[in-house]
């Protein structure tokens, strides 16, 4: 099918098959032929509101089908919808506003409140009201173009301060594609967006879906019965489900017992979920689990286009290349280096300071800051992260994050988070404090960083040690690899 935007590419599916169920949420369904006639006035009310091409407009909402109307009226101008994640605070909120400046602020009654704090003097509106009093002349709009971004989604960096990643349509249109080829998606498989929007894995791969002509039903977060009740009563492609919420859909699954229509993949992130684990939701859905390895400046490539079954013999987690990627080993030692990815799914860059800031982008490849090795049948190895993460739940959390706003504080001389292995999160934050004050103890620490971070973001635990006894290496510096089996085992 022609079309390099994601506008062309949905209005094609919308005059190819107009009848066709597009959203779906609860009661509520829209075909293809709704959904477009409602895009087509929503995005003439944006660019009455001076949301045109290259304009931004935040939304801070729960899933909903007026969140994806937003996106596919922003594909039409050539502006870009800043996903807002709702778990932060207003002041990391605000940060994230700042760094964009949108037009507008959208959001949902459940956030209006954060909304108001986060947004000061811009602009605020309902989202479901705007949605639905939106005029319909679209005889002015201007039509977006491939390299057009489309997406902000906000991911923490390094210094604890959430880079806006800019996602092109050119990009959007490729990781379409890529779900297509190596999960062998197409119109007939639903997806269920139950992953929050200010995500890839809810915004993204529900584009995807409308782009390729899939039904998306769209769930407010993570409702296991609602989840279960889809999968029994539509034919859906992959069910995106990170490794904390494995547990609780297999056992209403095992509730239901009830067949599953026609899955084709289940699941992502294989290295941080047990095999008994596997075994089970393959076993529970009929379906392959996805042994996957991206980012949100990727999408899902580079290595994600291996599958894991339940009655396979060997247990192997290497990694395959996806389609259309150029893999770079840089500065391999050992046949160990950092991972760099070249290819039509990449971003654009960050948005900074009025602008797309490609500086993070050598000789157009982006390096991911982990290390792999590739083995000898073409299949890479994950070795370990040259940039110190934590991924707990399907979220980002860097140290910086914590330690910097503690280390503000005179009592503590140092602070150092690392992470610990979780059944349930993958990983958690465990912290390891230094302090001048004996009495200062782990609830009052909580207690300063609560204000300021996300629930995620927050230790687990709190262990206090002496500044003398942390390890360090030869430059003075404390070496977290040892800290981390401090938080398992002990020292």
């Amino acid at each position: 099918m022609s079309g390099c935007t994601v506008h062309e590419r949905f209005q094609a599916r919308v005059a190819l098959h107009p009848e066709r169920p597009a959203l779906i949420q609860g009661s509520r369904a829209l075909d293809y032929a709704a959904v477009g006639k409602r895009v087509e006035a929503l995005a003439a009310q944006l660019a009455a509101d001076g949301v045109v091409r290259g304009e931004r407009v935040a939304v801070l909402a729960e899933n909903c089908l007026e969140y994806l109307l937003v996106q596919l009226a922003a594909a039409h101008l050539g502006a870009m919808v800043a996903c807002l994640n709702y778990r932060l605070t207003a002041g990391e909120l605000a940060d994230c506003l700042e760094q964009v400046e949108p037009r507008l602020l959208l959001h949902t009654e459940k956030f209006a409140e954060l909304a108001k704090s986060a947004g000061g003097s811009l602009r605020r509106a309902s989202l479901p009201d705007y949605v639905a009093t939106a005029g319909q002349d679209c005889t002015q709009v201007a039509t977006g173009q491939p390299e057009d971004g489309l997406l902000i989604i906000f991911t923490s960096g390094t210094t604890g301060t959430p880079k806006a990643a800019v996602i092109s349509q050119r990009a959007e249109v490729a990781r379409m594609q890529v779900l297509q080829r190596d999960l062998g998606l197409d119109e007939d498989d639903a997806f269920i967006a139950w992953a929050p929007m200010f995500h890839m894995g809810g915004s993204e791969h529900s584009l995807s879906s409308l782009m390729y002509g899939a039904s998306v039903v769209v769930i407010e977060g993570l409702d296991a019965a609602a989840i279960v009740e889809a999968l029994v009563t539509r034919k859906v492609g992959w069910l995106l489900l990170v490794p904390a919420t494995l547990e609780p859909v297999l056992e209403e699954l095992r509730r239901r017992n009830q067949p599953v229509r026609g899955l084709k993949v289940v699941g992502c992130m294989a290295d941080m979920v047990s095999r008994s684990m596997i075994e089970a939701i393959c076993r529970a859905t009929g379906a392959a689990f996805l042994n996957s390895f991206g980012s949100t400046e990727t999408g899902l490539p580079p290595l994600s286009a291996g599958l894991l079954r339940a009655e396979q013999d060997t247990w192997d987690l290497g990694k395959r290349a996806n389609s259309d990627c150029e893999l770079i080993l840089r500065e391999a030692t050992d046949g160990v280096g950092e991972m760099l990815v070249r290819g039509p799914t990449l971003f654009s860059g960050y948005w900074r300071e009025g602008g797309i800031d490609r500086s993070c982008l050598i000789n157009s490849a982006y390096p991911m800051g982990d290390l792999f090795r590739q083995r000898s049948d073409g299949l890479y190895e994950f070795a370990g992260r040259s940039k110190y993460l934590i991924k707990s739940g399907g979220e980002n959390i860097y140290p910086a994050e914590i330690e910097g706003p503690l280390l503000a504080d005179p009592r503590i001389e140092e602070a150092i988070v690392v992470r610990k292995p979780d059944e349930r999160w993958g990983e958690v934050p465990v912290l390891f404090l230094a302090t001048s004050d004996p009495s200062l103890a782990a609830a009052q620490v909580l207690a300063m960083l609560e204000p300021q971070l996300a629930r995620y973001k927050l230790p687990r635990e709190v262990r206090f040690v002496k500044a003398a006894e942390l390890p360090r290496n030869t430059s003075g510096k404390v070496m977290r690899e040892q800290l981390e089996k401090w938080a398992t085992i002990g020292p």
